[in-house]
């Protein structure tokens, strides 16, 4: 059978990896799923029942029941609440276990998928043939989120991001369950000096050469 065209895009918040993996998807004409974005769902599910992020019962049971249509759509999910809750929920592995299926089916589709988040080549699709890990200097990443924020009429100190990015990073390369490393095979993509642009011209030559080397 023909190897699809699977893209892993991982990489620490605001990097630069969900908008990179959202052009790579365009130019290959393929699904994409932002699996930052479950993670958000169910943190935000857990708050909105009445329950702390400490409850790891209620996170799995949000996990459970989660509907992954429409999340895209729903501006909640992209505010720093939202990214903060994701951070807290997604270190438990009752969390990852009930959203890993749902991944994992979605990268099988015919043709291929593109997928960004934190452990995707390394858990989700150890097999892609071609990965990323796309990151930046905390500096850098802090001041993208906000300016992206505060352009939306979000009050937040850029000195509050920067810690709150320090501290995520922390988290999500520290827990035991699925932590955000760098796959052996991944090819490292740093952002920080890069416009929009020369950042997906140079993720678009990773997938390229991927492509080469597994004859797709």
């Amino acid at each position: 059978m023909t190897q699809s065209l699977v893209i892993a895009v991982d990489g620490p918040a605001a990097s630069g990896k969900g908008t990179i993996a959202a052009r790579l998807a365009r130019e290959y004409g393929l699904p994409h799923l932002d699996t930052g974005l479950l993670y958000r769902a169910v943190g935000m599910k857990v708050l909105a029942d009445g329950h702390d992020l400490a409850d790891e019962a209620a996170a799995v049971a949000a996990a459970q029941s989660l509907v992954p249509t429409g999340l895209s759509d729903d501006e909640r999910l992209t505010t720093g609440e939202a990214g903060e809750a994701a951070s807290r929920v997604a270190g438990y592995p009752g969390v990852r276990a009930a959203l890993l299926d749902l991944q994992q089916a979605f990268a099988r589709q015919p043709g291929g998928a593109v997928l960004d988040g934190r452990d995707i080549g390394t858990v989700i699709t150890p097999d892609a043939p071609a990965k990323l890990f796309v990151t930046a200097t905390p500096e850098v990443r802090a001041s993208r989120r906000w300016k992206q924020l505060t352009a939306r009429g979000f009050d937040i100190a850029y000195e509050a991001m920067l810690t709150d990015i320090r501290i995520r990073d922390e988290r999500d390369a520290g827990r035991g369950a699925a932590p955000m490393v760098q796959a052996e095979d991944a090819v490292l993509l740093d952002t920080t000096d890069l416009s929009i642009e020369a950042a997906f011209d140079a993720a678009r030559r990773i997938v390229e050469a991927a492509r080469a080397k597994h004859g797709l």
